[in-house]
């Protein structure tokens, strides 16, 4: 019998201002106003539909991911947030994170945001270089970045994230590493820092520029670790940085294996059941279908095959220790089942064993993907 494991909540707010040419996310550039009311109601009625793969746990974090969260009005967030009380029991100090974009924050809409129970705000600053910004296609310059960080830290939440990004464009290292410096300069506590990659159906998938080389990205890397490093930030995440005690509880449930409600259009969801099967889950993507009550896209059970690569793929992004007997209590499978592809790894140099644990070494952390292929279904 499988262990639950904890519970979050995932909502996905679809609508841009405009796409980003580097987007694969389940985004939709805005024409017109945005169905605050209409799309709140939606919201909660498919989490009704989905409120018993709960099994009566309460969740621990909610995640207001986009598109663009910081479009929706003050008023349509409590409604959103009371509506999402009034079905799901929540920890009494959960974590909820909303992501903002600099060029879509208003003072007065922090603060309705805050009163509605939002205590944790990401940051989509991307760069500091007005250059780079204009390349990716955002709507905002330095000095919003600069504002929305500073209105963040002034509103007393729990915590702020700034996500960026390196390898852009013709970036040099002094370019990656301005961007850091800046970041830092604005003391906050987390920072989200990954490398841009072209992804498919992209505008920059089907026009790609010119990115810096292995040796340039390397470089920026390392010394951009260094200088996070040596200000104070845990890397506890392949992309994560945070100071002591604000590492983002949201992002650790996942990478730990923990079961999520995904609602809102393209929302995804993780749930397990007490015989061990898990299901995943997917909701349909436009908002036009999406808002006729058409909330389910697909659903499937993970085969007992990919459960090993699953847990894997998600603990192993983790820096810290993994518990051994997570791997039973959370995929219902006996440890001996992968035995000859841990001592593969033990080998490799990628992982090391203890009684209680595994530990992913540096070794393992440049060569994740090789290590994560030793878990694939044969």
């Amino acid at each position: 019998m499988a262990k639950l494991p904890p519970l979050s909540l995932y909502i996905h707010i679809p609508w841009c201002m405009q796409k980003c040419p580097y987007c694969d996310f389940n985004s939709h550039a805005l024409k017109g106003e945005v169905p605050h009311d209409d799309y709140v109601q939606h919201l909660l009625s498919d989490l009704e539909r989905d409120i018993a793969f709960a099994q009566g746990r309460e969740a621990g974090t909610i995640f207001i991911g986009g598109g663009t969260p910081s479009l929706l009005s003050g008023a349509a967030m409590q409604a959103l947030l009371d509506g999402v009380r009034a079905r799901l029991p929540l920890a009494q100090a959960a974590e909820i994170t909303m992501e903002a974009n600099p060029g879509a924050v208003e003072a007065g809409r922090f603060s309705e945001y805050q009163r509605a129970g939002v205590n944790r705000i990401s940051i989509g600053v991307q760069s500091f270089s007005e250059t780079k910004l204009k390349r990716l296609g955002r709507i905002h310059g330095p000095q919003e970045a600069r504002r929305a960080a500073r209105l963040a830290a002034g509103l007393g939440l729990r915590s702020f994230n700034l996500d960026l990004m390196h390898g852009l464009p013709d970036q040099t290292l002094d370019e990656a590493l301005d961007d850091l410096r800046q970041a830092i300069d604005l003391n906050a506590p987390h920072l989200s820092w990954y490398q841009l990659t072209i992804e498919p159906n992209t505008l920059f998938g089907s026009r790609p520029p010119a990115l810096p080389d292995d040796d340039a990205l390397w470089d920026i890397y390392e010394r951009g670790h260094r200088l996070l490093t040596d200000a104070g930030y845990q890397q506890y995440e392949t992309s994560a940085y945070a100071k002591p005690g604000y590492l983002c509880q949201h992002n650790l449930n996942y990478w730990r294996f923990g079961d999520y409600l995904g609602i809102g259009c393209g929302a995804h969801g993780k749930l397990t059941f007490p015989d061990g099967r898990i299901l995943r889950t997917a909701k349909t993507r436009h908002p036009r279908g999406y808002m006729q009550g058409n909330y389910l896209d697909r659903q499937h059970e993970v085969e007992a095959d990919d459960k090993p690569f699953e847990f894997f793929m998600n603990r192993l992004r983790l820096l810290e220790a993994a518990p051994r007997e997570e791997f039973t209590r959370y995929t219902g499978l006996d440890e001996a089942q992968v035995r000859p592809q841990l001592d593969e790894a033990i080998a490799q140099g990628y992982l090391t064993e203890t009684p209680s644990h595994w530990q992913i070494t540096g070794h393992g952390k440049l060569f994740l993907n090789s290590l994560l292929e030793l878990f694939l279904a044969q």
